[in-house]
């Protein structure tokens, strides 16, 4: 499953990633599919979070705890460090008693190419005007 996850642009759904084996060839069930992405994430090989769709998505996961810029309409996911996120959930979690605090922090916005694409529009109907 991790090979096939490797093999995939940036993140994918379960029911996408077996479509995609399905359609190679492979037998796999949806569940099987969902039980190892799973496990996956569990053991840190695979990133999981949820699309702004409410959706689990999963990618091959870099070593080290990180964070994600993900972008609403392409796509586009960039592993970022967050030293103040860090910092500040350590605090608050201390502030009110908590230890082994884990958090995850994904940040979704447009990418510089899709806000460019999208203000494109904007600026050719005012010069029309």
């Amino acid at each position: 499953m991790r090979d096939a996850l490797d093999g995939t642009e940036g993140f994918i759904s379960a029911q996408a990633l077996h479509s995609a084996l399905h359609a190679s060839g492979s037998p796999i069930g949806l569940a099987t599919v969902y039980r190892a992405l799973g496990d996956l994430a569990a053991s840190g090989d695979a990133d999981c979070l949820q699309s702004p769709e409410g959706e689990a998505i999963y990618r091959a996961c870099s070593t080290g705890h990180h964070h994600h810029l993900i972008c609403r309409n392409c796509g586009l996911t960039v592993e970022i460090a967050a030293d103040e996120v860090e910092a500040w959930a350590q605090r608050v979690a201390g502030e009110h008693g908590f230890t082994s605090a884990a958090h995850v922090v994904d940040v979704f916005g447009l990418c510089a190419d899709c806000s460019r694409q999208a203000a494109e529009p904007a600026s050719a109907e005012s010069a029309s005007a």
